[in-house]
């Protein structure tokens, strides 16, 4: 209004409109306007005083014609003002109306009344967060660009940014997933490229980091809250469907899409992280910043001194994950399986995982800990695990079978040896069999048994256990031919029937 106010002061001091509109202060036609409302109202008469703004600009405003149409929307009012609110588009809204409650009106008309409704509506305000140094820093993924995995198959990366809020320094790192592993290992080697560590750590609602998200009582990831106390820093969760609580990553990570990836070619995930690494020293961390006016790297000169130091031994971050106990006495995790007791077949268990080991634990109860498996589909067992019979099994190999059979006799390690060595059939069950005949009949009557089936050309199980069972391993052995040959004797009968009327021997024609 000061042109206005201006003009109005040379038309008291007697200038003409034309002179007016040769200073270039306003045109000669909106000058007599001006003049003629002026003359009106009084202002150019001597003594009067001049009006403020709000008086020449109340003045200068033209009386609103009142409409004498309604709107064909009017009806439906309230339903368009709800649509407006909840961020409907005028095209859906037009849809909707015409589809639901028989509008026959324009879509123009829908257009102008949402227009005025949110014309209506008082505007989004904001507030700027500022955050003293070392206070905080802020977490994000992004997508990164697609590479050739080791699997020999394209996939995409995911560019790990955490930045610190008072220096808008960054750590960047592109992983291959976003699991809980990865999560818990980008932190620490994020914390290790600051060297220290701040107070707040500011995510969003990741699965790897929040496991139930809730505006005032999140419930954070096990594996991630270790972390937190291990390295000392406490965990803020934004508010559900709230992005904008982490703005200054967000624009760090649009920064780096916008900044870093359009203009370079990468020939692997390490030759990506290496180039990152550079740009964030060289040009990110170089720049002035948009919002502080200074270098990244400068404040974070200032900053690094007052973060809390780093642990003297790196915390032991592991990953929490809930397994079953199969029938075969194993859980599964990441393809490869691990014992646990027999008798927790079917039940739930919590599995600690770990780069080295993983750990088994009962309603947080420590049962065991294996070492981690180094490829998939490996089985890491512990003999205690299985059931009693399963261990005897295992224990029971063909080293036991010959230590045990020297242990009864040379005539029994000798039928052992025989049954081992059979190049058509698998025989261990057999010689199994053979030795635990000692437990019954004892060691004496085993070794005199298998020197009769040794002598009769018959070492097999069935044989020993007949003799023994039949007692023909108490009689003297009453001619032994050489084994192999056409015609040999077949073993005695048993001590009891030697004073019976039967033969006392058989012979195999």
């Amino acid at each position: 209004m000061f042109q206005y106010r201006q003009v109005l002061v040379r038309l008291r001091a007697g200038d003409t409109t034309r002179e007016i509109a040769r200073s270039g202060l306003m045109g000669r036609d909106k000058a007599g306007e001006l003049r003629t409302l002026a003359l009106s109202r009084g202002w150019l008469d001597a003594g009067a005083e001049l009006p403020d703004d709000q008086a020449i600009a109340a003045a200068l405003k033209p009386a609103r014609r009142a409409s004498s149409t309604v709107s064909a929307v009017e009806p439906f009012r309230e339903l368009v003002l709800r649509w407006v609110q909840a961020g409907v588009q005028s095209r859906a809204i037009h849809a909707a109306l015409r589809r639901e409650h028989g509008f026959s009106g324009s879509y123009s008309a829908v257009v102008r009344m949402a227009r005025s409704l949110r014309q209506a509506q008082p505007p989004e305000v904001t507030v700027r967060l500022s955050f003293a140094p070392a206070e905080a820093a802020q977490v994000d993924f992004g997508a990164g660009p697609v590479l050739m995995h080791p699997d020999g198959k394209p996939r995409r990366t995911w560019a790990f940014v955490m930045t610190l809020c008072h220096s808008r320094h960054q750590y960047v790192e592109f992983v291959w997933d976003q699991s809980s592993a990865t999560w818990l290992g980008c932190h620490r080697r994020a914390f290790e490229w600051f060297d220290g560590v701040p107070e707040r750590v500011i995510v969003d609602n990741a699965k790897c980091a929040i496991v139930k998200a809730c505006r005032h009582d999140p419930l954070v990831q096990r594996a991630y809250a270790e972390c937190a106390e291990g390295y000392g820093f406490r965990i803020e969760a934004c508010p559900p469907h709230d992005p904008q609580k982490k703005g200054i990553v967000e624009s760090g990570v649009k920064y780096l899409k916008g900044n870093f990836l359009p203009t370079r070619s990468f020939r692997d995930l390490v030759d990506l992280n290496r180039q990152a690494r550079d740009w964030v020293l060289l040009e990110a961390g170089e720049r002035i910043h948009g919002t502080t006016r200074e270098k990244p790297l400068t404040l974070f000169a200032l900053e690094r001194p007052l973060m809390r130091r780093l642990p003297p031994v790196a915390p032991d971050l592991g990953t929490w994950h809930s397994v079953v106990v199969h029938r075969d006495c194993h859980v599964q995790f990441a393809r490869a399986y691990y014992s646990a007791p027999f008798a927790l077949a079917g039940k739930t268990l919590w599995l600690r995982a770990t780069d080295a080991a993983v750990a088994l634990y009962q309603d947080y109860r420590h049962l065991y800990t294996h070492l981690r498996a180094r490829r998939p589909g490996e089985r890491m067992t512990n003999a205690e695990h299985l059931p009693p019979d399963a261990r005897a099994f295992y224990r029971h190999d063909r080293h036991w079978c010959h230590e045990r059979a020297l242990a009864i006799g040379p005539h029994c390690a000798q039928l052992i040896d025989h049954l081992l060595s059979d190049r058509i059939a698998e025989r261990l069950r057999a010689a199994q069999s053979v030795i635990a005949l000692a437990q019954r009949y004892g060691a004496q009557r085993l070794e005199a048994a298998c020197q009769r089936a040794i002598a009769h050309d018959s070492p097999y199980y069935v044989t020993v256990k007949t003799m023994l069972a039949t007692g023909a391993d108490l009689a003297p052995i009453a001619s032994v031919e050489t084994p192999g040959s056409y015609q040999r004797t077949r073993f005695t009968r048993s001590a009891a029937d030697l004073f019976s009327n039967a033969p006392a021997t058989t012979t195999l024609q």
